[in-house]
């Protein structure tokens, strides 16, 4: 069974809020999940990221990998604005 780290979409239409879920990686995007570690509200300026940290650093000594998105959005400092496009 392999663990991502990804995000869950939740919120009504057209006003997107995520939570950083643990889940299997065959398992659909808004399905089952195993721990809730953090939100992302992309509606906020700036973005806003909570992450918490211990129990990222569980899953990933676990064997969570991160998707490409989650990956990035933890490299940015906390509360940092996405680049403009």
């Amino acid at each position: 069974m392999a663990l991502r780290i990804r995000l869950a979409r939740y919120g009504a239409k057209k006003r997107p809020f995520y939570r950083i879920v643990v889940s299997n990686s065959t398992a659909p995007r808004d399905g089952r999940f195993m721990d809730i570690i953090g939100t992302y509200d992309p509606r906020q300026e700036p973005a806003a990221v909570s992450v918490k940290e211990d129990l990222l650093q569980k899953w990933v000594s676990k064997g969570a990998t991160c998707t490409d998105t989650v990956a990035s959005l933890l490299k940015r400092p906390r509360g940092a604005a996405a680049p403009e496009a």
